[in-house]
Parts: C-alpha cells; sequence; structure tokens
C-alpha cells in the first residue's frame, strides 16, 4: 500500500545502501527532484523541496539494502553563540567545524541514505562559512538543509545568499514578549520582524523550550505561530543541564494537558521522549534510535542526540565509521 504520510522529514525536533536513489544527475540537472531510502518499514520518497514523504510499506527489503545513514543528522557547526539563555545545554567550550570536513561528511551522509542534515550550534549563523556548506549540500547531494537559530543575525544580506539552499528554517522562540526577553535578552518586536524576514523566503517553524517561566506564554506562542505563518511548533520540555533540574513532572504534566485542548492550525510536534501517553504518529516504527537520527558536535563527535554522553570521534575514516563504533558499543 502506498501512503503519503506528510511533511513529516523537515528538520530536527523531527530518515547503506539505498536501493539506487532516484537519479540526481549534475547540479545544474534538474534532478534533484526525489530522495529514496530504504528501511525496515519500506521505500520511502522524500521531496527536501516541499517536505512530501510518501512511504511504499509493502517493500520487504532485505536488511543489507537498508540505508546505513541515519534518517537525519544534526550537526553543531559552532559552539560560539551570541545569547546566554539560562536553560541551553549546550557545550560553552570553544569549537568549530573545520568545513573542507564537513562538506566530505555532507557527501558521506548523501552516499549512504540520510535524508537530511540540521545544522545548529551554539548559533549556527555565528558560522562564517554556512552560505556555502548550504550551498554544496543543496547543488552537490540531494539532502535536505535544515537549520536551528534563534534569527536575531538574520539580515536580508543572510537571507539572499541563503534562499534556495535552506528547505527549513527552525526559530527559537521560548515565550512571548517579556517572557522572551526576559530569557533570551533581545527585544520580542526584533524577533517578529526576523519571523517576517524568514517567512518571505523559507518554510519555517517555531521551536519553543517549556519550563516553569514559559508554560503560561504557550497560547501567545501559538498564536505568534500561526500570524507569522509558521509550519509547526515544536515544544520541548526543558532537559537537566548545567545545574538545572530541566522541566518538572507537575509543568510536563501541564505541558500535555495543553496539547490535548490545543485547537489552533499550526501542527504541534515534541520532543523525541517526551510525548507520554499523548497520541503522536510513528510513520516508521522499524526506523529507531541511530538509525533514524544522530547528533555530530562542534568538536566532531558522534553522539545518540545531543543529550548523549556516549560519543565517537568522526575521524578520517568518516562518520558511517564513527556510527559503527558507536553501535558497537551498544548505543542503539
Amino acid at each position: 500500500m502506498l501512503w503519503l504520510v506528510g511533511k513529516w522529514v523537515t528538520g530536527s525536533g523531527v530518515i547503506s545502501h539505498t536501493l539506487k536513489k532516484a537519479r540526481r544527475g549534475s547540479a545544474s540537472d534538474a534532478g534533484l527532484l526525489v530522495e529514496r531510502r530504504v528501511g525496515p518499514d519500506g521505500v520511502h520518497l522524500f521531496d527536501r523541496r516541499t517536505g512530501l514523504n510518501v512511504l511504499f510499506d509493502e517493500v520487504d527489503a532485505s536488511q543489507t539494502q537498508w540505508a546505513r545513514a541515519p534518517r537525519q543528522v544534526s550537526i553543531a557547526l559552532t559552539n560560539a553563540c551570541d545569547l546566554a539563555c539560562p536553560f541551553c545545554y549546550a557545550p560553552k567550550t570553544a569549537a568549530v567545524l573545520d568545513v573542507e570536513q564537513l562538506c566530505a561528511w555532507i557527501d558521506e551522509l548523501d552516499a549512504e541514505g540520510c535524508l537530511g542534515i540540521g545544522f545548529g550550534g551554539g548559533e549556527p549563523t555565528l558560522y562564517r562559512r554556512l552560505p556555502q556548506v548550504c550551498r554544496h549540500a543543496a547543488e552537490h547531494t540531494g539532502l535536505a538543509v535544515t537549520m536551528t537559530t534563534h534569527a536575531h543575525r538574520f539580515t536580508p544580506q543572510l537571507i539572499d545568499a541563503l534562499a534556495g539552499s535552506v528547505n527549513f528554517v527552525r526559530v527559537s522562540v521560548d515565550g512571548a514578549g517579556t517572557t522572551y526577553e526576559k530569557l533570551r535578552g533581545r527585544p520580542f518586536a526584533e524577533l517578529v520582524q526576523r519571523l517576517t524576514w524568514i517567512g518571505r523566503a523559507f518554510r519555517f517553524g517555531l521551536n519553543c523550550v517549556v519550563n516553569a517561566d514559559t508554560l503560561p506564554d504557550l497560547d501567545a506562542v501559538a498564536d505568534l505561530a500561526a500570524s507569522a505563518g509558521a509550519a509547526e511548533l515544536l515544544l520541548l520540555p526543558e532537559r537537566p543541564a548545567r545545574g538545572r533540574p530541566g522541566s518538572s513532572s507537575h509543568t510536563v504534566a501541564a505541558l500535555h494537558q495543553w496539547i490535548a485542548n490545543y485547537r489552533g492550525p499550526v501542527a504541534l510536534t515534541i520532543g523525541e521522549g517526551d510525548s507520554g501517553a499523548l497520541p503522536t504518529a510513528q510513520p516508521l516504527p522499524g526506523e529507531t534510535g541511530l538509525r533514524a537520527y544522530a547528533h555530530v558536535d562542534a568538536v566532531g563527535t558522534l553522539r545518540r542526540t545531543s543529550y548523549h554522553a556516549a560519543g565517537e570521534p568522526v575521524d578520517d575514516r568518516g562518520v558511517l565509521a564513527a556510527l559503527d563504533r558507536l553501535q558497537e558499543k551498544g548505543v542503539a
């Protein structure tokens, strides 16, 4: 049976050898249309331009044909950030990825069946070669390119440099109005202006860390997502980090109740492991763990997620060799 499974490969918080990928041809050829990935759930087709996914779940391919790379890989380009959000879990030691090495990793991931890369940090717009790397992915691979940003460095000039190379932008918006300004130290009106600019050039969504400070603002954040034209709102209960305990069980329960009562027009998504008893869509139940997602930090260490301690350095042997070593450690 053919399943039209929606636009669910757009970035984050959010799919080897494949059966031969749809022909791409050269960068100037119009063949960059559909990526094909084979896995335990069947044959998965993905259009990075629209975020459309199609799954042929009646195909029972042997494991030797499954894609070797994770479906989605997030990459911290740098640890640098010009904000100081109190709940940020990102490392604060100086680190930045080498651009040539990064492009080689991107090529390898594409060849091994990955469908998308998500750039983060730190703040990815502080990475000086960001437009170059995004163009490389757009012109030489079929990977979807997404990024997570605070958006305050998105100028018309940067937007022009990224247009056509970035498929989805995730903007971190934790609270609204004075709550946002207290937590992020930037004018909320400036954020709204940046969202207007971003929305003219890219499909985008909002991310919101949910804790005791931001929980009362969820209605306002959802209203902002709707008025700004966001495609989705990703809700992320705060994780313990840097001496902070993370979201309490009371806050998470209140978040789940808010989700249950939500009737807004913007699609909701929630961080992996945070859904509790909420009904969630699982279009690829066979692709879990490292088959679905991996993270590379700004020093070049591959981990299951940015929260996991266990990791393997990505050296000259490449990303897939690091993935194999991580799996040998029992990380799935």
